[in-house]
């Protein structure tokens, strides 16, 4: 199986030449963005065609109807060909009848694309808690996700101790990655590096082998991972200078 490593786009700047120059040096196998942010869609698919680098498209529902906006926005991202799709849809806030029926119908969209789409374990989204996404994975066999593991240690102030069964499940669902290390009061660590966090980059591999040993079992061919680390806010920062307590691109690199 082989191990394919996607660079985010969240937080980096400059001319889109150089980002993707940038990528393609550093080895990575592909980039991720978000689809409807791109704004010159031409020269993104050519700087893809270019540099050799495959895509993953993320589409984000913000309006009440999530289904039809899942429809339109992923329809919109197949125009960069994408091998994945990884959508932040739907809301924490739907009842649960109401979150089956989306899933149901976002399973149907994908049927219709013909590529995968993982939903993602995200605050905000159905599947931001281990306690919900054990629940509607047990109702809904086909749902594939992107697991990320970071939002539900913030979620439920833990390192998961206490969510064993839905770690499990989730670790059999994912097909995509995103590598970003969480902690008990936020979903990123100030540096990864850094020796005081070694406990929780520990923690958080071992959920990515789970993953992994899962894929294996499945003779799966391949799987994409992104080290997905956000820029300030997101990333802290030190007090009064608002300077960030990392290099972003460094750590993404490490």
């Amino acid at each position: 199986m082989k191990l394919k490593i996607y660079k985010s786009l969240w937080g980096m700047t400059g001319p889109l030449e150089e980002q993707f120059e940038r990528i393609k040096a550093a080895g990575f196998d592909g980039i991720e963005s978000a689809a409807q942010d791109i704004r010159e869609p031409r020269k993104f698919q050519e700087l893809l065609k270019q540099h050799r680098l495959d895509y993953i498209a993320l589409v984000y529902t913000e309006s009440a109807e999530h289904v039809e906006e899942l429809k339109q926005k992923t329809r919109d991202a197949m125009q960069f060909e994408p091998k994945k799709i990884v959508a932040h849809a739907g809301r924490d806030n739907m009842s649960f009848g109401k979150t089956i029926r989306f899933f149901e119908q976002a399973l149907r969209v994908e049927e219709e694309l013909g590529i995968p789409i993982a939903h993602e374990t995200h605050r905000r989204r159905p599947l931001y808690s281990p306690m919900n996404t054990l629940v509607l994975l047990r109702e809904l066999a086909d749902i594939r996700i992107n697991a990320d593991f970071s939002h539900w240690c913030c979620v439920t102030e833990s390192m998961l101790e206490d969510h064993a069964e839905a770690i499990s499940l989730a670790a059999r669902r994912a097909i995509h990655l995103h590598g970003r290390v969480g902690f008990e009061n936020g979903p990123q660590v100030p540096d990864p590096r850094a020796p005081e966090w070694e406990d929780r980059v520990l923690k958080h591999e071992s959920w990515w082998d789970l993953i992994i040993a899962s894929h294996l079992l499945r003779h799966e061919t391949e799987l994409t991972f992104v080290p997905e680390y956000g820029p300030p806010t997101y990333m802290p920062t030190i007090p009064t200078t608002n300077q960030p307590t990392a290099a972003l691109w460094d750590v993404c690199l490490w």
